[in-house]
């Protein structure tokens, strides 16, 4: 009984160790820190997936339990606050994480191969947040009804949402949602960031995957009240985000000043002139 007591209080030792040099040392020069390092990485980075795929059935409405219209309805009033709050908290977190300042702050308390990997779990956490309580608000603004309408609505809303994807991985994919810098910790290889690239569409438009976005939140055949509301938010959070984002770019990449000149926002209105395949950022907020 007294050996068995002994080894509970070592393993129970030996665990409480683990945790502590796997999750807690802030420069990961240890297996134990570059394993958990790695491991939490997946797991956020699953999140994001699972709430991206969410994500297409809650602004679709189909497919998933909870939609944007779908659930019993509060009083316009409440649930115009409700939505709003759950809209606020996304915004801020989703700004104020990804600024310069607060990066230098947080990674005091978070090791810095985990700083990317973390902002993507609490913007996971505050779409699931907002999935799970936002509250339908009735009326309907339009509803086309026409099969081909429909369809063409619905294709593209799927052109938004593949937009977004594919963006995602021309900028790298695994860089922008926290992989690539656990995965080159687990190999014990310095993290460098990447550099600018125009990869396709940023030859034409410098935030190709925000239009994705925007294509997505508007094409619907059936526009409700809560849809438009959830619309015009985060249409109007792009394009307030976007300024801190191009400043911070500005200030970190002295070539985006001359990008920005040169390259449409949003929409392709004019050619690039000479676009130089090494001048485009290679990851938005």
């Amino acid at each position: 009984m007294a050996h068995s007591r002994v080894n509970e209080v070592n393993g129970a030792n030996f665990l409480g160790w683990v945790l502590q040099y796997s999750l807690w040392r802030p420069e990961g020069d240890d297996m134990f820190s570059r394993i958990a390092a790695f491991v939490y990485g997946v797991v956020c980075y699953l999140a994001f997936f699972a709430t991206f795929l969410y994500a297409v059935g809650f602004m679709g409405n189909f497919g998933v339990p909870k939609t944007m219209d779908s659930g019993p309805e509060s009083p316009f009033l409440e649930a115009l606050l409700i939505n709003s709050l759950l809209l606020g908290v996304f915004a801020v977190q989703h700004s104020v994480m990804a600024r310069p300042w607060f990066k230098k702050a947080w990674t005091k308390l978070v090791p810095q191969v985990v700083e990317r990997s973390t902002y993507v779990l609490f913007s996971s956490v505050a779409l699931m947040l907002l999935f799970a309580l936002w509250q339908p608000m009735g009326g309907v603004i339009w509803s086309v009804e026409n099969p081909a309408g429909r369809a063409v609505l619905y294709g593209i809303y799927a052109i938004g949402l593949l937009t977004v994807l594919v963006t995602t991985f021309l900028i790298n994919h695994f860089d922008l949602f926290g992989l690539r810098q656990v995965w080159v910790n687990l190999l014990g290889r310095p993290y460098k960031s990447l550099g600018f690239v125009t990869p396709g569409p940023y030859q034409y438009i410098r935030h190709p995957l925000y239009l994705g976005w925007l294509l997505s939140f508007w094409a619907t055949p059936t526009m409700t009240v809560a849809h438009l509301i959830f619309a015009v938010a985060t249409t109007l959070y792009i394009f307030v985000a976007v300024q801190f984002e191009e400043h911070d770019l500005v200030q970190a990449h002295r070539e985006y000043a001359e990008y920005r000149e040169r390259v449409p926002m949003l929409v392709p209105v004019r050619s690039p002139k000479s676009a130089d395949p090494e001048t485009v950022p290679s990851r938005v907020a």
